[in-house]
């Protein structure tokens, strides 16, 4: 149950993208809204083509509009303006979702090109890299407007790894609280499009790998049933999809072609370069992919 949701704020409108979800998933669930500010050390003068707020009275003022213009009739929203500048905003955020205790982070993540995102990285993937508590990931329209939000169709892409099943609690919950039904998938790469350290294997055991890959796909189907047993014992709709390909791409392809409002996965948070070397499919998939994110820190067991 999310009972505290922390959606931080730049002062852009592309940062805004992550307004409606937070008024939707705050009404659905009845939980507090904090509306943040940091301030940033040696901050541009603007940012994504817009001024950038960098003194604590303009940040105050604007998170006010913010609360008058999105959540009029809520009483549950606070705001905080952090005043000290800080010259990691990804760690102060962290911060203040723990010290606030704050359940839920919904921010925008505003994408700079794939090949810049993948090396440096976003506020937003930095904030993720630190596995405080869940995040949810919004992109701003083509326009750079922000975009409507809805909860209806879940989808929950796993690989047989037990820790990426962290994402199932979550995914129920929404699932359960949105009336939303879910689809269950599991991709498994063809021989061409294997990626991460499973590459350097598969070129020294060709055939090996090939075979391996038909035995998982053979036996996904018959995870995934388990997998939604839980769901469908529980009322909700749930639907499994066993496909084939680069497993971000197949991702990607299938959140737009079952219309899925939310992507849930679990994250080991890994972001840069790390993911990069790694083959990181989450990381791709926030790469990639237009779809709202929620991304569940894996817990060590």
């Amino acid at each position: 149950m999310f009972t505290h949701i922390l959606a931080p704020l730049d002062g852009s409108k592309l940062a805004e993208a992550a307004l409606p979800a937070t008024r939707y998933l705050s009404d659905r669930f009845q939980a507090r809204i904090t509306l943040l500010h940091v301030i940033e050390k040696n901050a541009p003068r603007r940012i994504h083509g817009q001024l950038h707020l960098n003194d604590a009275i303009a940040a105050t003022a604007y998170l006010n509009d913010i609360s008058r213009r999105w959540f009029p009739e809520s009483a549950s929203v606070n705001h905080h303006v952090h005043t000290t500048e800080v010259d990691n905003v990804a760690e102060s955020i962290a911060a203040h979702a723990n010290e606030l205790a704050c359940d839920l982070i919904v921010m925008c993540s505003h994408g700079r090109g794939r090949a810049l995102h993948l090396m440096l990285g976003s506020i937003a993937q930095k904030v993720i890299h630190l596995d405080v508590i869940p995040t949810l990931l919004i992109r701003p329209d083509s326009g750079g407007e922000s975009p409507a939000f809805s909860c209806r169709t879940l989808l929950v892409p796993l690989d047989g790894d037990s820790d990426h099943e962290q994402a199932l609690p979550a995914a129920f919950m929404l699932a359960k609280t949105c009336s939303a039904a879910v689809c269950m998938a599991m991709v498994i790469p063809r021989f061409t499009t294997i990626s991460g350290t499973m590459a350097v294997t598969s070129r020294f055991l060709p055939g090996t790998t090939s075979r391996m890959l038909e035995i998982s796909a053979q036996h996904a189907a018959s995870y995934l049933r388990t997998q939604a047993e839980s769901f469908q014992n529980q009322g909700i709709y749930t639907t499994i999809q066993v496909l084939r390909g680069d497993p971000a791409a197949v991702i990607s392809d299938l959140a737009e072609k079952t219309q899925a409002d939310i992507i849930v996965l679990a994250t080991h948070g890994k972001s840069g370069m790390e993911a990069f070397w790694a083959g990181s499919v989450t990381h791709k998939v926030c790469s990639q992919c237009k779809t709202p994110i929620l991304l569940i820190p894996v817990q060590k067991q």
